[in-house]
């Protein structure tokens, strides 16, 4: 995955979108968008251990890939998520907004404040800058730094909110079977892996957070 993101964003960024045909703009965008979350999803792999026995590689892949992703902090994101795990759902869980648990918009935007607050706002926006006026003093247009790196990352942060935290945890009226306080989604494998690497089988996930997300789906009961 990693290797896939570093040789799309160099190509994407790189291509002469005069010479091709603008119908592949929008696959262009979307695979971008589905690499990049990729990128988190590894992070997210590294945080429960499971990429290498190593836990110092492991750890370094987390480091690298939340900083890819979105120069997001490994330690807070690994802190939060471990917290999302034993309090699902409720309001010891960083993760969830109980006062806008059935507003997607609303709650996205409160679990993005969640992860952008204090020091880490400031580290993102003159990141982003550095990053952006590199890719400037580099001769790469406007248009394809935001066809193939801004926009995808606002299309996964979606992505993975939707299908990883949203559509798994917000209350209904049938309420949860367990603990977990969660539910998986009734898409097929193949949509599964597409939508948000296998994240929909979400119920396995919590009952099995050591299985990696491409196992996933032989965990379905």
């Amino acid at each position: 995955i990693i290797l896939l993101w570093f040789v799309s964003l160099i190509s994407f960024l790189n291509l002469d979108l005069t010479t091709i045909s603008p119908l592949l703009i929008p696959f262009g965008v979307l695979l971008r968008s589905f690499l990049h979350t990729g990128l988190f999803i590894t992070t997210h792999e590294a945080i429960h251990g499971v990429i290498t026995i190593n836990q110092s590689l492991n750890n370094a892949i987390g480091y690298l890939t939340s900083w890819l992703y979105a120069l997001l902090p490994y330690k807070t994101l690994a802190a939060n998520h471990q917290l999302h795990h034993r309090y699902p759902a409720s309001d010891r869980d960083p993760d969830f907004v109980p006062a806008n648990s059935n507003n997607c918009l609303l709650w996205y935007l409160n679990f993005m404040k969640e992860y952008q607050k204090g020091r880490q706002a400031w580290i993102l926006i003159i990141g982003m800058a550095i990053i952006f006026g590199s890719f400037i003093s580099w001769h790469i247009s406007l248009a394809n730094i935001f066809l193939f790196w801004v926009f995808p990352i606002f299309i996964s942060s979606c992505q993975l909110f939707i299908f990883g935290i949203f559509l798994p945890h917000r209350k209904s009226q049938k309420g949860y079977r367990d603990r977990h306080q969660t539910k998986s989604l009734s898409f097929s494998v193949f949509w599964s892996f597409i939508a948000c690497y296998h994240f929909g089988y979400h119920w396995e996930h919590h009952q099995y957070p050591n299985v990696p997300w491409y196992k996933l789906p032989g965990k379905k009961i």
